[in-house]
C-alpha cells in the first residue's frame, strides 16, 4: 500500500473546516499526506488545523470564500508558493438551510448563492488550481456531488440542481483534463451526519438508514475510504466516474 498510498502526496481539500472535509483531512493525514485546507469558517479552519498539526501533520491553512473568484485566485497563489499539488478534493458546498419548501416557493437569492458555490466555486476551483495539478505526476480532483441528484430529492431544489451540475461537471472536466494526465472523479454521499445538516429532523436520518441497503446511519468517516483511494496511485486509470457513498440507498 505504501508504494501507491498518500505519503508525502500535496493534498488541497475545500471546505475543510468541520464535517465531511475536516473528516477527509484527517483521513489523508494519517496515511502521510502533506495537507491544504480551506474553508470561509476562519475560526473553525483554525482549530481544524492545530488540531491536525497537533496529531504530526503538515499543514496549511487558508481563508477562501469559494463564490469569489478574487479570493480562489488569491489562495492559489498561495497554494503554488509551496510547489505541485498531487490531488484537490471540491468539498466546500452550502448545504445548511438550503431547502424545505417547493420549487414555486424557492427564494431566488439563495438559488443564486447555492449555485455560486457548489457549481461555479468548483469550476473556478478547478480551473485556478489546474496548473499546480498539472505539475504533478498524475494528478487528482474529487468532486463531492450528492445521492441527491440520483433520485431526485423533494423541496430541495437548489441543492438537487447544484449536485447535479457537479456530476456533469466532473464528465465533461474529465474529457478535457485526460490529455493533461488528470484523473477527475465526483463522489455521491447520501444524508450524512455532521454539523451541515444538524438541521435535518431525525425521523429524516431514520428514514434513510430504513432505506439503505445498509440500515444504517452514516458518518463523515463512510466516505474517507473512497476519497483516499481517488487520491492515490491505485485509481490512476479511473477518470469521470461517479462513485455513491450511500449504504445502498441508491443506486448509480
Amino acid at each position: 500500500m505504501a508504494a501507491h498510498g498518500l505519503a508525502g502526496k500535496r493534498l488541497m481539500i475545500t471546505g475543510a473546516a468541520r464535517g465531511l472535509g475536516r473528516s477527509i483531512a484527517e483521513a489523508a493525514a494519517a496515511e502521510g499526506a502533506r495537507l491544504v485546507i480551506s474553508d470561509i469558517l476562519e475560526a473553525e479552519l483554525e482549530q481544524t488545523a492545530e488540531a491536525l498539526r497537533d496529531a504530526g501533520a503538515e499543514v496549511e491553512a487558508l481563508v477562501i470564500d469559494q463564490a469569489d473568484a478574487a479570493s480562489i485566485e488569491a489562495g492559489l497563489a498561495r497554494v503554488a508558493e509551496g510547489g505541485p499539488l498531487d490531488g484537490l478534493v471540491n468539498n466546500a458546498a452550502i448545504a445548511t438551510n438550503v431547502g424545505g419548501k417547493p420549487l414555486e416557493e424557492y427564494d431566488p437569492a439563495l438559488w443564486d448563492r447555492v449555485m455560486a458555490v457548489n457549481v461555479r466555486g468548483v469550476w473556478q476551483m478547478t480551473r485556478a488550481a489546474l496548473p499546480l495539478l498539472a505539475r504533478a505526476e498524475r494528478g487528482k480532483v474529487v468532486n463531492v456531488a450528492s445521492d441527491t441528484a440520483l433520485w431526485g430529492a423533494p423541496r430541495l431544489m437548489a441543492y438537487v440542481a447544484s449536485k447535479g451540475a457537479v456530476i456533469a461537471m466532473t464528465r465533461a472536466m474529465a474529457r478535457e483534463l485526460g490529455e493533461r494526465g488528470i484523473c477527475i472523479n465526483a463522489i455521491a454521499p447520501g444524508l450524512t451526519h455532521c454539523e451541515a445538516t444538524e438541521y435535518v429532523p431525525e425521523e429524516r436520518y431514520a428514514h434513510y438508514a430504513a432505506g439503505r441497503a445498509l440500515k444504517e446511519e452514516q458518518h463523515p468517516e463512510d466516505i474517507d475510504g473512497t476519497v483516499l483511494y481517488l487520491l492515490s496511485d491505485w485509481s490512476n486509470f479511473v477518470t469521470g466516474q461517479l462513485i455513491p457513498i450511500n449504504g445502498g440507498f441508491v443506486f448509480n
